[in-house]
């Protein structure tokens, strides 16, 4: 099966990975700037967004699922440009195809593994019990009785749709994000790569520590390490002009 994706501008593909419990459209307004530039494909991961549905979720699949839509959509030479989870399916990707990708950019992650750190995300979105909830305001106020992050709420709120008349409904599919989210913490497995790569981090983060850096230089012979201090784990929405002209000079250099 091929992943849902969208296509705007022209030129030299630029493939956009969302991250765990995301969606492409959270990259449309950075989307439209890079396609002043670039062939950019919006791209829904499995069991997100308007993706298929699967019970087997993993770097692996994920990296499959990606490799068929290049394939599918004849094309090569390709940059990458991958936040979180979909960072690491673009290391996993430019690992075992390195000869498909140019450049890869990686947004606030590295390919280590990491402790479990979605308890609360996970408890709250299950705790709704959607059969009930009749808007998006209910189920705000039931989230924030474990999520207080309002930035974070919002963010998972996207996923709602309206299934059917006074029905909502996941868009991702929540009962595999939930049993194999350990698959999706794990280390991603490869000796080196030497691609052209640009990670870029949030100085509020912690997700990429100065302590990752000598490992990720000796894994990436040919990377750069940019950090924007003013951002978390949401590197391009917190700030996006600074995310924006930083990828813009990498690719375009």
């Amino acid at each position: 099966m091929i992943l849902h994706h969208r296509v705007i501008g022209e030129g030299k593909p630029l493939f956009i990975l969302h991250g765990l419990f995301g969606s492409s459209d959270n990259w449309q307004t950075l989307g439209k700037r890079f396609a002043d530039y670039f062939k950019v494909y919006f791209v829904d991961q499995r069991n997100h967004g308007h993706s298929f549905h699967s019970d087997e979720f993993s770097y692996e699949l994920m990296v499959q699922d990606l490799e068929n839509l290049i394939d599918h959509v004849g094309e090569e030479n390709v940059n990458i440009l991958g936040h979180s989870m979909g960072g690491k399916t673009a290391i996993g990707f430019t690992a075992k195809y390195p000869d498909l990708v140019d450049k890869l950019i990686v947004a606030d992650i590295s390919y280590k593994q990491y402790p479990m750190h979605h308890d609360l995300i996970i408890e709250g979105m299950d705790s709704l019990d959607l059969n009930v909830i009749k808007s998006r305001s209910e189920a705000d106020a039931q989230l924030s009785k474990t999520i207080t992050d309002w930035g974070v709420r919002q963010f998972l709120l996207k996923n709602l749709y309206w299934k059917d008349k006074g029905q909502l409904a996941w868009r991702m599919n929540l009962p595999v994000l939930k049993e194999k989210l350990p698959n999706i913490l794990a280390e991603i497995p490869f000796e080196t790569i030497d691609n052209p790569t640009l990670f870029i981090r949030g100085g509020k983060s912690n997700y990429i520590l100065e302590s990752d850096y000598a490992d990720i230089e000796e894994k990436f012979p040919h990377s750069e390490i940019f950090t924007l201090e003013d951002a978390g784990h949401w590197v391009h929405a917190e700030a996006p002009e600074e995310f924006y002209n930083k990828v813009l000079q990498f690719l375009l250099m």
